[in-house]
């Protein structure tokens, strides 16, 4: 066990700062990113109508804040797994969700005034590197697998 340890010391290591690079983007979202849903999530947004924006600057906080999510996930994923193929098929997937989310969340924005926790959770996934928590273990799975 203490082998693998130091022998592993080097891809701990990187991951260790590449997590906390990730929640460096959470600690300073408010001075980083527009996003008026930041308070407005905050408060009890239950009968609240959603908080006027500026469409623009909010793609654009989202769409950077995805992207660096992304690049971390991406890069934490490579260091942990070293597979060129999960890489590329970990790419596809966040472009994937990166165009149904967004056109998830664009759409409650206009369309559904009153779907207030659906934005929240949709949003979520936007601006949270929640899909490394699940890629990391599906692919850990399956390489496990793979060597029985």
């Amino acid at each position: 066990m203490l082998n693998k340890f130091s022998g592993n010391k080097f891809k701990i290591s990187i991951s260790i700062l590449i997590i906390l690079c990730l929640g460096s983007i959470r600690a300073l979202e408010n001075q980083l990113f527009y996003d008026p849903f930041l308070v407005y999530f905050d408060s009890d947004f239950k009968g609240i109508p959603f908080p006027v924006t500026d469409n623009f600057k909010l793609l654009t906080g989202l769409l950077l804040r995805y992207t660096l999510n992304t690049v971390l996930s991406l890069a934490l994923i490579y260091v942990l797994f070293r597979d060129v193929e999960i890489l590329k098929f970990s790419t596809f997937l966040y472009a994937f969700f990166l165009v149904l989310l967004l056109g998830m969340f664009f759409s409650i924005l206009k369309y559904f005034p009153d779907a207030g926790w659906l934005l929240f959770y949709v949003r979520r996934f936007i601006i949270q590197p929640i899909f490394v928590l699940l890629f990391v273990p599906a692919f850990y799975y399956q390489q496990q697998n793979l060597k029985k």
